[in-house]
């Protein structure tokens, strides 16, 4: 086995950025399933005491939960992005991020 000392000089702002929104995503999802159980037990409190006022707890559920998804995939491109770019930027300035890659034999 032959370890290689390796730099990384550069990376793909689209790579990372498409990374960043699939991660995004699925943190979105997991906050909105929380939200959204949490809005229909209390639209479920809302709609026993106020007639007809149970199904706004539901629908807002719903919006929250897709909002957040959509929120998370977004923010998650973005945020990839702009790591992305900033990793590139500051790797020219004052030098790549070095790893150690262990070469098996086949």
């Amino acid at each position: 086995m032959t370890v290689t000392k390796n730099l990384i000089n550069h990376v793909g702002v689209m790579s990372v950025a498409k990374i960043g929104a699939i991660v995004g995503l699925i943190i979105g999802l997991i906050y909105g399933i929380i939200l959204a159980i949490v809005i229909a037990a209390f639209g479920s409190i809302v709609g026993s005491t106020v007639p007809n006022m149970g199904f706004l707890g539901a629908m807002g559920a719903v919006f929250v939960l897709v909002f957040t998804i959509i929120a998370g995939l977004v923010g998650g491109f973005i945020g990839g992005a702009i790591y992305a770019f900033v990793y590139n930027v500051a790797a020219s300035v004052v030098g790549p991020i070095e790893v150690d890659l262990e070469v098996q034999a086949a």
